[in-house]
């Protein structure tokens, strides 16, 4: 089937950037959200809207995205879904996620939810820049060269 691009689109910055590099790789992209979004009208880019949910739109990206394929998304556990599938998972800011990483990953968001079942007050994360943005790219281009080497 081929490299496939899968957002969670909800709340990500960098859709038209992922369109862009779609585009010039001829990569289908299926952007996946809770609710109605705009998106290009091309045949390569499909909008998925799944029903309102907890982990409705996670349940549908972890249930198709496989090896050679990129998950871009800001959901820790999704994203250890996805890399246990054989896919990829990249945050919008550039993060790559990692056997190696997605483990400390899970246990910082364990703690940060504990923390706030007991009133903690807990930061969010930093603000979205342009370094960010950049970022992305560089590892979303990286992601696809090795998706395509490893696209059954």
């Amino acid at each position: 089937m081929g490299t496939t691009l899968y957002i969670d689109a909800d709340a990500c910055p960098v859709k038209e950037e992922i369109y862009r590099v779609a585009r010039r790789c001829g990569l289908k992209v299926f952007v996946v959200s809770n609710a109605w979004i705009n998106v290009p009208r091309e045949p390569l880019i499909e909008q998925v809207v799944v029903d309102a949910g907890s982990d409705v739109a996670d349940d549908w990206i972890a249930e198709r995205a496989g090896v050679g394929d990129v998950a871009i998304t800001s959901d820790i556990p999704l994203a250890d879904r996805c890399l246990k599938a054989g896919a990829q998972a990249i945050r919008p800011n550039g993060q790559v996620f990692s056997a190696d990483s997605i483990g400390s990953a899970l246990a910082g968001r364990m703690i940060g939810e504990h923390l706030r079942s007991v009133g903690a007050v807990t930061g969010g994360p930093p603000p979205f820049a342009a370094a960010d943005r950049s970022r992305f790219l560089q590892a979303l281009d990286a992601a696809v060269v090795r998706a395509l080497r490893a696209a059954p």
